[in-house]
């Protein structure tokens, strides 16, 4: 009956007039500055927070909340359109959304990607409603141990992105571990890697290295196709997926919602982790599983399903423990202190309006995400009909004004043309970027977790086996890269006894 009351105060606080439009501007703004590269939730709600001083707390955090949940739907655009990823969870959404669109499918992939990012988006909200309180005392027992076991096994899991030899996979993911590793180290201060140059004390961006390795990299190799003569976008058939679409992608947005929900909910690279692990579990559970890689619409409904669903979820730890799971939830956090509101356990009691408002919000919003990117399905798929000759340069030209309005750096301008160049001899020696970009992201968090775990334990390593969740987790890791592997080592004996 409490729960009845709750979401009653939560309609009447979200459906107000002034709470809609705020609502609706925030999922707007943050769909449209997702499609732009460079430019994502991070910096977009730092230039907007001050002018959130003079609205009510409630209008406040759901204008930013919208910000924040529109720019992890707008990343798929671009990433399915021109290879773009606009956001790190995004990046798994170009294989097989770039691939759709080459094969005159965008209008089913960029649907999939809204049908589904709606449908996780509701059930993110209802476990925000529902388990908000005994979720984020599960996620609070993890501790560095868990955190590094959850990372490895996200590395671990990178194999299973790509469908080339499993030594490419690994190679690629150490490249991205010591890309990673460029900068100032967080526990002794000392700078590493940088070959003197101070621009490189905070690390290279991730902007700057998903740029090159991807957009860059993908237009020098459509110019050289287009040169060949080779086709490269099919004739655009369908805006809206199909019946058999819609029957492959249930199941693969269902998979993926109930992922991106619960690790959503973890500090850390929750909404990151998710589009790879949904990724990696189409590959071991969906039907179609031998198409992934090659278009298949599971692998975009499931990444867009996690992602969206663990965007809501990561409110949890944020709202109920006052601790926020990134750098984005660190400034929902600051709002909040700002407007006077003391984010711990006692905010549900204290501000139950604000609580079960913003809870509420998050669904109007999502369906505003829908009611907003259906009716632009259209208008996206007509960029690919654009001459190449013409798109590409203004692709060239938001990439390097995103790129350099992310930091003021010329330095990372240069850098991402290096990172094209890179990229490209990558993609002809078959090594796919997907593990490399993984690999960046998530070795800091994995050396940090690793030092911050050995500190607490007196340098006994045993506390990676002696914990029961670090332990499984190691385990789950350790099995996923036999299974991996067995498959690659099978070919190879057959293709040796072949031989003799």
């Amino acid at each position: 009956m409490d729960f009845v009351a709750n979401l009653t105060l939560g309609l009447q606080t979200a459906m107000t007039l002034e709470n809609l439009i705020y609502a609706g501007v925030g999922c707007l703004l943050g769909t449209l500055i997702g499609v732009l590269p460079g430019l994502g939730p991070l910096t977009t709600i730092s230039m907007l927070l001050p002018f959130t001083f003079g609205l009510s707390p409630i209008g406040a955090l759901i204008m930013l909340a919208g910000i924040y949940y529109g720019a992890a739907y707008g990343g798929s655009t671009t990433a399915i359109l021109v290879n773009l990823p606009g956001e790190a969870s995004s990046v798994v959404t170009t294989i097989d959304g770039h691939q759709m669109a080459k094969q005159g499918r965008a209008g089913a992939a960029l649907a999939a990607a809204a049908i589904g990012s709606f449908v996780a988006g509701s059930l993110g909200v209802l476990v925000l409603a529902v388990f908000s309180g005994p979720i984020a005392q599960v996620a609070f027992s993890f501790g560095p141990a868990e955190y590094f076991a959850l990372m490895f096994m996200g590395l671990i899991g990178a194999v299973s992105l790509t469908s080339g030899p499993l030594l490419k996979s690994l190679c690629m993911i150490v490249v991205g571990l010591l890309i990673g590793l460029v900068g100032m180290d967080v526990s002794s201060g000392v700078v590493r890697f940088s070959f003197g140059s101070i621009a490189l004390w905070e690390g290279v961006d991730f902007i700057v290295i998903s740029i090159g390795i991807f957009a860059f990299a993908e237009i020098v190799s459509t110019l050289e196709r287009q040169k060949t003569g080779e086709a490269q976008v099919a004739p655009i058939a369908s805006i809206m997926p199909t019946r058999q679409d819609i029957k492959r992608m249930t199941p693969a947005i269902l998979r993926g919602s109930t992922l991106g929900s619960f690790l959503g909910i973890l500090p850390g690279a929750g909404v990151s982790l998710a589009s790879f692990f949904a990724y990696s579990l189409e590959k071991k559970t969906s039907k179609y599983r031998h198409e992934l890689g090659k278009g298949a619409i599971e692998g975009v409904a499931g990444p867009e399903s996690a992602n969206n669903a663990a965007a809501q979820t990561s409110f949890i730890p944020t709202l109920t423990l006052g601790i926020p799971g990134s750098a984005t939830m660190a400034l929902m956090l600051g709002a909040m202190v700002i407007h006077n509101i003391q984010p711990g356990p006692s905010v549900v009691t204290r501000n139950p309006d604000l609580f079960w408002g913003l809870i509420v919000s998050m669904w109007i919003g999502n369906l505003f995400l829908v009611i907003l990117n259906l009716p632009l399905i259209g208008m996206w798929v007509r960029l690919l009909r654009i001459p190449y000759s013409m798109l590409f340069p203004a692709i060239l030209m938001f990439c390097c004004i995103g790129v350099y309005a992310s930091s003021y750096s010329v330095l990372d301008v240069f850098m991402v043309a290096g990172l094209g160049a890179a990229g490209y001899v990558l993609a002809k020696l078959d090594c796919e970027p997907a593990p490399l970009l993984l690999g960046f992201i998530l070795g800091p968090m994995v050396e940090e977790y690793f030092r911050r775990a050995l500190v607490l334990s007196d340098g006994d390593f045993s506390v990676f086996v002696s914990r029961p969740i670090s332990a499984a987790l190691l385990a789950v890791s350790i099995a996923m890269l036999v299974f991996a592997a067995l498959p690659k080592l099978r070919k190879a004996r057959q293709t040796a006894f072949a031989e003799d």
